[in-house]
Order: C-alpha cells, then structure tokens, then sequence
C-alpha cells in the first residue's frame, strides 16, 4: 500500500537525526520521499555505523513528539508523511555493536597502548628525541646569531687574577681566563677556578685547554655573571655552627 503512494518526482524532505548511543550525532540529512525506509536506513549507516539490520528508526514531529517507528522497510518514507523540520531517532538494537556503551565518544573507556621507558628510549625516532633536536637547532641558530664581540663590554674590568663571585649562586673563586672560546659559542667568556669542588671540568673545554686549574674546580661562563672584588676565600669553620 505504501509503495503505491504518488509523490512527485523532485519531492523531497529535510530531516534531522540523532543515534540513541551516539549522544554528539546531529545532522541534517535531505532524503528523497520516493526512498524506501531500507534505502534510508543504508543511507544512515553510511553516517553512522549502525548496520541496516541493527537499525530501528523513529519518526517525531518538529515539536519533539514522536510519530511512529519507520518499521515498513519495503513502504516509501513519503508514506509516513514527514515535514521540514522532523527529525529521525536511529536506534541501535545490537547489544554487542561499537557504538553501545559509549565506546564511540568516551576515549576513557579504551585501553591505551603503553610502553616501557627503555623501550621508548630505544626507538629510532620518537617525540622527545625529535624535540631535543629542534631545542639544540634554536640553540645553535641563536649562537650563531651572536657577534664575535658579544659581551666584550663587561670584561672591561674583569682581568686575569681577580678575586670573584658568581651570580647567581655566590659561588667564590679566581679569574683564570678572559677572552674568546670559539668552540663553545661566540663572543666572550670568563674562566673561573672556584674555591671548592663544584665546577665542571680543570680548565679543558672541548679539547681545548683554556686555563688551569684542579678537577671539578674549573668554569666557563659569561661575564655578566661574575662580579669581582672583594671576594675572599670563605672560612667554612667561622661558620655558624648548625
């Protein structure tokens, strides 16, 4: 009886659906009144998932009433008389389908892949090796933004031999070098002999030697961090006792 109803050849509807375990589907669907409801449950599955036969459609009004169930799958869906504005509810009836349970919207219910950290280490290429490589091209191309005189101005006053202290930190200790390290970076730089252990190195950088000094008792750096004076060495037992 359905499939005999005339329609005219170009009608057709605006519809907007909604899926029961899909809460974020809403779409607007134009569909054909000369379609049959299993023509428009196959164009739905294209949009949803929910396979033809796990497909129960309802029918409501533009004010939220519900019409009918489109159950006819052979009937037109001009049968059912559906206006502008009407909207269709896709019911999934497959306990077992993916979009039951939420699977399709809440990532939290999905087991997430892991991996060791010795495993991740090993990997030819991952996200933190890619990111220290890009933090060591900004360096290099900040360096070599540098002018082979940057700084020069703050060693007017700083020469071989000056008692100093390091800020921040007020590490103490003994100029040592003053002047260029080009294979550190350019411009000018400060060799210290600290007072106790906590430098870096005896005064050889990258092969090249620059100062003397005992192990751990040598540091290079910039002459905006050194201030010089009088700056004697300190007596660790004068030292309130804690």
């Amino acid at each position: 009886m359905a499939s005999r109803l005339q329609l005219d050849d170009d009608a057709s509807v605006l519809l907007r659906v909604t899926h029961s375990n899909i809460k974020r589907f809403l779409v607007d669907v134009r569909f054909s009144l000369e379609m049959s409801v299993e023509a428009v449950k196959e164009k739905l599955w294209k949009k949803c998932g929910t396979s033809v036969g796990s497909m129960l459609l309802e029918l409501y009004d533009d004010a939220g009433s519900k019409i009918c169930d489109l159950c006819d799958n052979g009937g037109s869906l001009g049968f059912y008389s559906p206006l502008d504005g009407y909207h269709i509810n896709i019911i999934d009836v497959d306990p077992s389908s993916v979009s039951s349970g939420g699977w399709l919207e809440d990532t939290s219910l999905v087991e997430k892949y892991k991996i060791s950290e010795d495993s991740y280490n090993k990997l030819d290429v991952n996200f933190r090796k890619f990111k220290e490589k890009i933090l060591l091209q900004n360096a290099m191309t900040q360096e070599n933004k540098l002018s082979e005189n940057y700084m020069e101005e703050f060693c007017k006053n700083i020469k071989v031999g000056d008692r100093c202290e390091i800020d921040p930190g007020e590490k103490r200790g003994i100029v040592k070098f003053v002047g260029k390290a080009e294979n550190v970076a350019p411009g000018f730089w400060i060799g210290v002999q600290l007072d106790e252990p906590l430098g870096k190195h005896d005064g050889m950088i990258k092969g090249k030697r620059y100062f003397e000094c005992p192990p751990q008792h040598g540091i290079l750096l910039r002459p905006d961090k050194v201030k010089v004076g009088d700056y004697p060495e300190r007596d660790l037992f004068d030292e309130d006792e804690i």
